[in-house]
């Protein structure tokens, strides 16, 4: 990546689009600086933060993602930190930042980013809208890339993300590489440290989070991820809740009424509450008939309400729902070569050998070059 100063410089309070953008960035090992400039195309995001744009470099043709953030002196921008301590094909990476200004002396901080056309958010209305389930093998597709990325930033930077959902998850329509992107709520969760529960996006946010948990894990993650797997299988979301409450109860009419040991493993100071008895709805009814029993068992194993009891990301991606992709003939539908999934770094470091065996096919362990997918020590 390349380095920067502080560069700042001044904006106009124009429409976004159309707009140029020039920045300076220093230059590597004694090379000169340069000057890069982007013509702002249009709005692809907006949210408390600020805006996403899609713009062009002029000097490159190159088309990138620039999340242009408000920038508030009495804090550290956490997300610029974290992004700048990751790298792996499931999570978005950053190219280089840079601040401006306005005319009104407001500081702004741009993230520069690669652009990826598509969000899952926008993957799932396609289908909606034309009265279709997602073919099976892009969930299949979908769901291990957005685990293998969890299990990257969950193990290697240790970040907990924090707000996974469809919009979350950037998708390329021509490889179908999936790609977790919005590390604005995303932090590196520290054991005994306290942290706000008000975080997550409803229908995604994890029960011991409706319960006021502040010190909860990176399993927070994990039942988002499963709340996006059930959404991706039913076409529609699996707890549509219309408040923090409502949430619950639509989490309850499906596990059913959670027992006095789950509700302590999700927060102790909450175990006298009064809770309606509900039994659990059996999980193949939830879904259609012909629904393969290995995306309701997988589904049943990240929805659990006790934290310690949902399998981890890398677990996840082991799971048999997933094994069509590690076959030696696995293709997209048109033929083409699917995206990488077994190129593991990092990530397998503690991994025990059972599980390596099971994350990386022996058609690809046969392939020279193994190095890179064995951690050191295996």
């Amino acid at each position: 990546m390349a380095e920067e100063k502080d560069q700042t410089m001044t904006e106009s309070n124009e429409p976004v689009t159309g707009h140029i953008i020039s920045t300076t960035i220093e230059g590597k090992n004694g090379e000169p600086k340069r000057t890069i400039s982007y013509m702002a195309e249009r709005i692809v995001g907006t949210g408390s933060f600020g805006i996403v744009f899609q713009a062009k470099c002029l000097e490159t043709g190159e088309t990138v993602a620039i999340k242009k953030v408000l920038r508030d002196k009495r804090y550290k921008n956490r997300e610029l930190q974290l992004m700048r301590t990751m790298d792996h094909p499931n999570v978005v990476s950053l190219k280089h930042c840079f601040f401006s200004t306005t005319s009104r002396d407001e500081l702004f901080l741009n993230l520069v980013m690669e652009f990826v056309p598509e969000s899952l958010y926008r993957v799932l209305k396609h289908y909606s809208s034309m009265n279709q389930r997602m073919p099976l093998i892009f969930v299949k597709l979908y769901t291990y890339q957005i685990f293998r990325g969890l299990a990257y930033i969950h193990s290697v930077p240790g970040v907990c993300h924090r707000d996974v959902k469809p919009q979350n998850v950037l998708v390329d329509p021509l490889t179908h590489q999936v790609k977790l992107c919005d590390f604005g709520s995303a932090k590196i969760l520290v054991k005994g440290e306290a942290n706000i529960s008000y975080i997550c996006s409803r229908y995604y946010r994890a029960p011991e989070l409706i319960f006021g948990a502040t010190e909860y894990t990176t399993s927070i993650d994990i039942w988002s991820a499963g709340c996006v797997l059930a959404e991706l299988l039913l076409g529609q979301p699996l707890f549509p809740g219309e408040s923090a409450v409502d949430q619950l109860v639509e989490i309850i009419k499906v596990l059913g009424t959670p027992t006095r040991e789950e509700i302590r493993c999700m927060n102790p100071n909450y175990t006298d509450f009064r809770f309606p008895q509900i039994k659990a709805h059996p999980w193949h009814k939830i879904f259609h008939k012909r629904m393969p029993p290995e995306a309701i068992d997988l589904t049943s194993r990240l929805l659990q309400y006790s934290p310690s009891f949902r399998c981890t990301a890398l677990e996840a991606c082991s799971h048999p729902f997933f094994d069509e992709l590690r076959e030696p003939n696995a293709r997209l539908p048109n033929g083409r070569p699917l995206p990488p999934l077994f190129n593991f770094q990092q990530e397998l470091d503690g991994a025990s050998q059972d599980l390596i065996n099971k994350l990386i096919p022996e058609h690809v362990r046969r392939q020279p070059g193994l190095s890179l997918f064995y951690p050191a020590g295996t």
